[in-house]
Order: structure tokens, then sequence, then C-alpha cells
């Protein structure tokens, strides 16, 4: 057993990850757009964190308060993660203003206004200050009810988490008075254009493009919500933002659906504790200290300056007024030659086991499966397991079309999916509603597993066609997610996948599993016995070694293994996007592991894990993390790749990823994220070449089909 000290702090860790995305926004060879996008990427994710783990340490410290020393340890972890956000948010600042610099010299001007609104009345002219008056007054103001706040007012009960909001003071005379502002983000555009009027400020630019922000243009005109309402002689505001624990708690009632259970606890959440207040940095002391007391912030930690712009996730969205350049080249998603040449779904899985990867393939493919299924007189019915689902899913209208047809469809569908709850509450109704049998899964397990099993009636037989996949039937997210997806008619994995939508109906039922592997029935024994037979081949001076891609390694009894592994002589190579408490080159422990991380255009997604087991490689696709929670709490599957053509596929694709020497880091001691060096070796980008690689096969694959078309003709 390896002591703690030898593993990362997994917070700590993830916070290292984000410091990668934000290393995107400062590369200067990503596209500006692109660079913006990044940091509101970043920006959501820090928020999540704050929600999720940072709330998560503050229980943990709660429950152990009575112990002295948990107490110290949670106080220094906490004090480490607020270090390393504070030198992450100069950071931050830095890059922002360096993005939006470069931005001006291609004629986008992004006017950010100051307190004293200085700088939309020196950058902006008068017919385009006319204009943005008009603007706020026909298309901002009546979406904004300023709440006057007095003593009896519940401060916390008027913030919304996911809501942008101006502290205002009104100083009228001797007399302060205080209100709360939110920034109508959700029904005007938070990037407004403004019209080009050729001579702005010093500025005399036929091509200028001009951006100004929300927030700014509602800070501008702040006056015209109270003149006439409330008296002031002037007027201070500043931005503010609340962050909750996103942790709820559901009743034991049985009396209440988990519905009901589900609707209550989200409810909850609007109301969870305060994790994090981040204002204005230039706020004046007398409004933090009034909203210290108002939402009665006890814990210091909790209350910090930042970046001025709150909800800086937005920028995701930040428009491109300029050239194709200023974005990523366009990669189009490829067909599968497997399918496009055959006449339904079904003839192609029949033929032989299909692979995608997204989004280098078309997700249609996907939907296709389940659309076709959905009329064809041969399905009786479908079964799927959904986490998330995009906004418009296809699949789900296919589902209900389904119904329509008369299959039978049952729907496995995971409330407590982390900020997607009320998403799925709406999905569950609508499809009761339409006659699917829908399923809530197991109240104590996540159903976390990427499943879709259609059964068909062929020669009067039941044949099953399985969908098992690394990521979610999201069909927006297929779009920026890397994930594998496989589609088989293997007799006997299709019955396992059967047997798992009967475990998540019927927990009780105990089912065994020779081929796939199932959490949280068999994943951790099965971990186990696939590294200690990597570890008795390396005993045996025989072939060993162990390849995994994953999102998250944290799990210590799995990093215990893969320690003793290296310590055997195991050669051990890890592709980690997000955390990583393992500790590579450790000496006599883990210096025959080496990991890296790579973050680029796509967000890395897929699980897979190869075992070198003396040259015949056992290779799997997964939707779980080696995670404590992945493992033993979740239902998650691992498919193995029993095509030879596929496996070899996957495992070329790993091999251009581990040659990654432009978008690739290495994990080390110090998580320092350093770039893999290049070294004489030309630069290769692997997402890129991976998508080469993709185009090239399907190219290869329409060349064989059409020599057999042309061979069968000629004999014909």
């Amino acid at each position: 057993m390896i002591d703690d000290d030898m593993k990362f702090n997994k917070e700590l860790s993830w916070l290292s990850f984000n410091e990668r995305v934000l290393q995107e926004a400062a590369d200067q060879t990503v596209p500006l757009i692109e660079r913006i996008r990044f940091l509101g990427i970043y920006s959501s994710n820090l928020d999540e964190f704050f929600r999720v783990r940072v709330a998560g340490i503050r229980r943990r410290a709660i429950l152990e308060s009575a112990q002295e020393t948990s107490k110290d340890k949670w106080r220094i972890i906490n004090k480490k993660i607020n270090d390393k956000v504070n030198v992450l948010t100069k950071n931050f600042n830095q890059i922002t203003q360096d993005i939006f610099a470069q931005l001006a010299q291609e004629n986008i001007f992004t006017i950010f206004d100051d307190h004293n609104n200085d700088t939309f009345n020196e950058q902006l002219s008068t017919q385009q200050l006319s204009w943005l008056k008009q603007y706020f007054e026909h298309r901002i103001i009546r979406h904004i009810t300023p709440i006057i706040l007095h003593s009896k007012t519940q401060l916390a009960n008027c913030i919304d988490d996911d809501g942008i909001y101006f502290l205002v003071t009104l100083h009228y005379q001797e007399n302060i008075n205080y209100a709360l502002v939110e920034i109508p983000r959700e029904n005007v555009k938070r990037f407004i254009e403004l019209p080009n009027e050729n001579n702005v400020g010093r500025l005399n630019n036929d091509e200028a493009k001009f951006i100004v922000l929300l927030d700014d243009v509602v800070h501008y005109f702040m006056k015209k919500l109270f003149v006439g309402v409330f008296p002031f002689d002037h007027i201070e505001a500043y931005s503010m933002k609340l962050t909750r624990d996103a942790e709820y708690n559901l009743t034991d009632d049985l009396d209440e659906s988990l519905l009901d259970q589900m609707s209550k606890g989200l409810k909850q959440r609007l109301k969870a504790d305060l994790v994090r207040l981040v204002h204005d940095q230039n706020m004046p002391e007398h409004m933090t200290e009034y909203l210290r007391k108002s939402l009665k912030v006890k814990d210091l930690e909790a209350l910090s300056q930042g970046v001025r712009y709150r909800h800086f996730k937005d920028f995701i969205k930040f428009p491109n007024l300029g050239g194709k350049h200023l974005e990523n080249e366009e990669l189009p998603a490829l067909d599968s030659a497997h399918f496009t040449q055959h006449p339904s779904v079904f003839d192609a899985i029949s033929q032989q086991d299909i692979l995608l990867y997204y989004p280098y393939y078309k997700f249609k493919h996907l939907t296709e499966f389940v659309r076709q299924a959905s009329y064809d007189p041969l399905v009786r019915h479908i079964k799927i397991n959904i986490y998330r689902v995009a906004k418009h899913s296809r699949i789900i209208q296919s589902l209900i079309e389904a119904v329509k047809n008369g299959k039978k469809v049952t729907v496995v569908i995971e409330l407590k999916a982390r900020f997607d709850e009320q998403a799925n509450i709406e999905w569950a109704k609508l499809m009761k509603d339409a006659g699917i049998e829908v399923e809530l899964g197991i109240e104590t397990l996540k159903v976390h597993s990427k499943l879709c099993l259609i059964t068909r009636i062929e020669d009067e037989k039941l044949v099953r066609y399985a969908h098992i996949g690394t990521g979610n039937f999201h069909e927006s997210n297929a779009r920026v997610y890397t994930d594998f997806a496989l589609f088989t008619k293997h007799k006997e994995i299709c019955q396992e996948v059967n047997n798992i939508f009967s475990f998540v109906s019927h927990s009780y039922l105990r089912f065994r599993f020779n081929h796939l592997i199932v959490s949280p029935l068999t994943s951790r024994r099965r971990l186990y016995q696939l590294i200690d037979n990597e570890i008795q081949l390396a005993e045996q001076n025989q072939k060993a070694g162990i390849t995994l891609k994953l999102n998250n390694l944290v799990d210590s009894g799995l990093i215990n293994k893969l320690y003793a592994a290296s310590q055997a002589g195991v050669k051990i190579r890890l592709i980690i996007r997000g955390m990583c408490s393992l500790i590579p080159n450790i000496k006599d422990i883990s210096e025959n592991i080496k990991i890296i991380s790579i973050v680029d255009r796509f967000l890395e997604h897929p699980r897979v894990m190869l075992f070198h087991n003396d040259g015949n490689q056992q290779l799997f696709i997964t939707s779980a993390d080696w995670m404590e929670r992945n493992l033993d709490h979740r239902v998650e599957v691992a498919c193995p790749i029993y095509d030879e053509v596929l496996k070899k596929q996957i495992i070329d694709i790993l091999e251009i990823q581990f040659q990654d020497n432009v978008k690739a880091r290495i994990i080390n001691k110090t998580q320092n994220n350093r770039y893999v060096s290049q070294g004489k070796r030309e630069p290769l980008r692997s997402q890129i070449a991976i998508y080469d690689y993709l185009v090239d096969h399907e190219k290869q694959l329409i060349k064989a089909q059409q020599l057999i078309t042309s061979t069968t003709d000629h004999k014909g």
C-alpha cells in the first residue's frame, strides 16, 4: 500500500488541468476567437469546480471538524486551492487584455466601459451613443426590475447561482440605500454589435467593427433605472456573482416519487450554502462589508476579488465579426463507409462490427440507428439509457415516434446527471406522456453507461443490435467531444447488454458477465485481475504493458495497483485529460510510468484500456473513469474490442496521440504543464493527424468496396 503522500491531491490536480485550458487561451498559434472561447471554457470549468469540488471539501471539513488533524488538513488544502486560483486569475486577466488588444489589430474593437463611463464617452461617437440609448430603452430596460434592499430583505434568496448582478449604492444626502440589478443575459444578447459611424474617438476606419457588453450598457445607463422612482445624488454599481453548493438532499419519503424528490432537491440547490462570492476588485469596502453581513459570509476565503466580468463562460459564444482565419479551420465530419454502403443500419452491422470516433465521424449514424429502428417493421423493442441529451434531441423524438409505430420503448433516464437534472426531469415527463416506459434507474447508483439495444425479429428469431459508447447521446456535444461508439451484433455481448438493463430494472438480480466489465458488479475485481496479469507476466520476463486513456485517474486502489505494476517492471503509458493523482517517475515506485495530457480544439473524452497480455492484446472502450464513484457507485460498462481491424484502428489512434508534440503536456511531479518537446521531430498535432488518418481509412474502405463491386460486375 502506497502512502497518500505519494499521490497528488485531486482538487489541485484538477486546477492543473484547468491551467492547461488557460494555456490554450494564451497560445499565440490558436486563432483569436478560439482563444476567447477557451477563456470562457476556463471560466465555466472554474465555476463548476467551486460548486462541486470546493463545496465538497467544505462539507467534509464540517463533518470532520471534531478531529483537529482533519481540520488542519482541509484548511491547508483550501488555502492551496485559493492560492492557485489567485495565480490563475492574474494570468487570466493578463491573457484577456492581450487577446482583446490583438483583436483590435483585426479591426474588431471590444469597448469595455470603465466605472466612470469615460470609455464609452471617449471611444463611442455621438451617433453610437444615441443608438445605444435607444437599444437600452427599447430592448433592455423592460427585462430589468431592480430589487431595493432593506433590513428585512433576505439577500441570498434574491440571487440566482447562475445570474450576474450589480450591487448598487444609491447615495442621497447623508443616506445610503442598496439595490440589486440582474443583467438580463437570458433575454438580451450579451455581445452587442454597434453600427460603424466611420469616426469613432481617435479611429477613422470604414472596416472597424465594435462590440460592447450588455453588462457595460446596463452600467452606463444605470441611472435610468432609478430616476423618478428612487431619490439619489449619485450611484455606485459593481458586479458580483454568488456560487452555491451544487449538492442537494433527497428525502426518504417512500410516498414521494423520485421525480418529486428531485424537483424538491433542485429547489434546495437554489438556497444551498454559499461556497464563493466573487466581486469586482474595485468594489468599495463599504459594499463588500454589506455583502459579507447580508449573506452571512463567515469564511473570508469564500469572499474574493476577481475579474470584472462575471459569467465569462458566455464568451464561449463570442461572435466572430472578422475573417475565417480568426476561427479553427473546419474539419468536416466523415461518413462511415460501413454504414453508407448498405441500405439500412442493420444490414451494415450484420456485416461487421462498426466503430465510430466522434466528432471525426457524423453523429447522424447513431441517430439513424434509432430513427430507422423507430419504424422498421421487424423491430420489437428499443432500450436506451440516457444521461445527457441535446436540448432538441432527435433521439428522443425518434423514440416517441417508435411508440406511435407500435414499438415497445424502454428508457432508463438518470435524473441525477449533475446540472442536467431539470432537463432530464422534463424529458422523463414528456416521454411518459408519450407512452414510453420510463425507468429512473437505481436510487443509490447513477446510471452512467452509454447503451442502446434494439431487438428485431429475423427469420422468426430474436436478434439484438447494441450500441456501446464512451460518450452521451448528445448531438451537440458530439461536435466537440471525442468519443468512441461501437455498433455490434455479437450475440453474447448483446445478451449481456440486455442483462444490464435487467439489472437496472431489478438490482437484486445477479448476472454473469464474460465479456463486459460492469460497475459496480465486476469492475474493480476485473481491473485488478487485468493489472495483476501484467505483473505476473513481467515477473516471468514476458512482455507486459498497460496503456490507458482516461479523463480522471484518482482511485487509490487502482493507483496502488499501477505503482505495483511499475515496480514489477510493467511499462505503463497514460493519457489523462483531467485529474491525475498518480505521480509518475518516483524512484523505486513509478519509474516505469509516463503520463501526458492533451488539450486542443476538441475535448478528449473517450476512455480506453489496453493490456499487452504477452502479445495477445486485450482492448476495452469504457464509460468509466478510474475513480471510486465510477467503479463502486455507478452503473458503467467497459466493452472488449474483438474485431482485429477495429482494435488496430484504436491502437493506431492512441499511438498518434503519444506522438503529439504540439498539444501534449507532460504530467510530472511538479504539475507545471510543460509541453512535450519537439526536439528534431516534425510537429505533430494529434487531433489533426487523427482526422487525416481517418480520412485515409475511409478512402481505402471505399476503394476496396469499389474493387469488390467491379469484380462482381465483371464476373456477372
